[in-house]
Formats: C-alpha cells, structure tokens, sequence
C-alpha cells in the first residue's frame, strides 16, 4: 500500500494511473476507521483495479462549538486497516495543503441542506460538498463510496455530482451495525459506557416505526411519537430531531408513501448520533 501526504504528489500519481486506463474506486473518510468504513474499502476493492481510501478530518465541516480538536484519530490504526482491507493508495494530506493560504473557495448545495442535520450544522454542507469536490478533483475516481448511515450526505454529494457534471459514479452503500443494533460511528468512542447501552434505542426506534408503517399506519405525526416515546425511556437520551421525510427531496411530509427516510438525530452526554431508515409503501 502507498501512503501519499503530498496534494502535488497524489495529483501526478493519480494522473498516471488514469493514462494506464485503470479503473478507481475512492473511499474518502475523516478516519478513526471501523467496520462501517471497511466494508466500503472492500466493495470498492471488488468494483476497480485501483482502491484509495483518503484520511482527513476536515475542518470546514465542524461548527465553532463542535469537536474538530477532539475528533478520534489514530494514523497507525487507519494506516493497518487500510491494508487489510485491499487499500492500494492511503491518501492523507494535512490541513495546511489543502486549504492553503487565503483559501475562499466553497461549494454550496441549495435545497437538500436546510433541514435534517443541516438545520442543526449551519454550514456542514457546506464544508463537505467543498472538500468532497477537492478530493474528487485530486483523485478523479470512477466511482465514489458513501455509507447510507449519512443519508443527508449521500444526497447532497449526489447532487452535487449531477448539478457539476462530475463524470463519476457514486455507489450508496448500506448500514453497518454493531451485534445490538448500533450504527457503526467513529463517534461511538465518546460514549460512555452506560451511554453505550443505551444508545442502540435508535434503532429500536426505526424498527418500530417501520412494523407500524407495514401495519398500515401512514400518519407521520403518529410515527414520529412513537418513535419520540420509544427513545424517550432511556435517560440520557436528549432528542434534536426526528423527522419523515420524501427520500429524494428531503422534505417533510405527513403521510408516508412512497419511498420515505425515518431520520433521527440523539445526543447521549455530549455525543450527537444519527441513525436513519428508508422505507417504502
């Protein structure tokens, strides 16, 4: 596997690969890697000749009281799960070159970003449809994998590929889940160790929701309560939203039909998770 710190250097690599004619499948992550982020690397390595996988924490996406500096990071752990996982090229450039002196430049996606996480993160998107657009510029991979856990994210970013004519592919990919329910997160690691059985509720909460909706229940009012309810018997848990909304425009709506996305946002402590479900009638 090659490690690649340099944006000048993973440029002309890149663009040498590209002259070979082979195939790239790009896994970008801010790192602290887990299964969730494994299981990507692995179908990118089925679907391409070429895997990178990028590690960087990136700061446009954290808000002024959010935990950039405290974010988990471990480059020796990233760097062996990586290789295990069939990474042909470790990109892992520092803050300072890729966002260089008098930086101004950001990508903005109207419409997918007001609500959900984006009404709770002003400027999130923000940050990440302009580094996903950098790394996209640096790499220039075929296809591009992103877990469905961020279903906002997925959105945005496809999107933002359609909107910009990015000739590339963006392959969604499902949830991976922890033996109780709980969506693998690198955030997960803040949780305390009571905070940590309480959290899989959220999950319980989305399966819940989804047996009422297959037993004919399509008001959204009345789900979301349940789902309020179900989360609300653990006490630490504090909502900052759930909502039902149009999986492909992200907007609200009060009757289910269609194919809908359950999304939900919790903090247990000081730790915000996200979990979500789609769901079809």
């Amino acid at each position: 596997m090659l490690i690649i710190k340099s944006v000048d250097e993973m440029k002309r690599h890149m663009k040498d690969i590209k002259k070979q004619g082979r195939s790239i499948g790009f896994v970008p992550t801010m790192g602290y890697l887990h299964e969730g982020h494994m299981s990507l690397i692995k179908r990118a390595r089925g679907e391409n000749e070429v895997v990178v996988v990028s590690v960087f924490v990136n700061p446009t996406q954290f808000g002024p009281n959010e935990d950039y500096e405290r974010y988990p990071r471990d480059e020796e752990r990233d760097k062996k799960m990586c290789e295990e996982a069939g990474c042909d090229i470790l990109f892992m450039p520092n803050k300072d070159d890729m966002y260089r002196e008098n930086y101004s430049t950001y990508v903005e996606v109207y419409g997918l970003t007001e609500g959900l996480c984006g009404a709770k993160r002003p400027g999130h998107f923000r940050g990440v449809a302009t580094i996903v657009t950098k790394l996209f510029n640096i790499v220039k991979p075929d296809r591009a994998y992103f877990g469905q856990k961020d279903a906002q994210q997925l959105a945005v970013i496809k999107r933002m590929v359609k909107d910009l004519d990015f000739d590339i592919e963006i392959v969604g990919c499902e949830i991976v889940r922890d033996v109780d329910g709980l969506a693998l997160s690198s955030r997960n690691t803040y949780l305390s160790e009571e905070e940590r059985k309480q959290a899989p509720i959220l999950y319980k909460s989305l399966l819940k929701a989804k047996e009422e909706i297959e037993k004919g229940e399509r008001a959204s009012e009345k789900l979301i309560d349940l789902i309020k309810t179900t989360i609300l018997e653990m006490p630490d848990a504090q909502i900052d939203y759930i909502e039902i909304v149009n999986n492909e425009t992200l907007k609200p709506i009060e009757k289910v039909e269609g194919e809908v996305l359950i999304a939900l946002a919790v903090k247990f402590g000081k730790t915000r998770l996200i979990d979500n479900m789609a769901v079809r009638v």
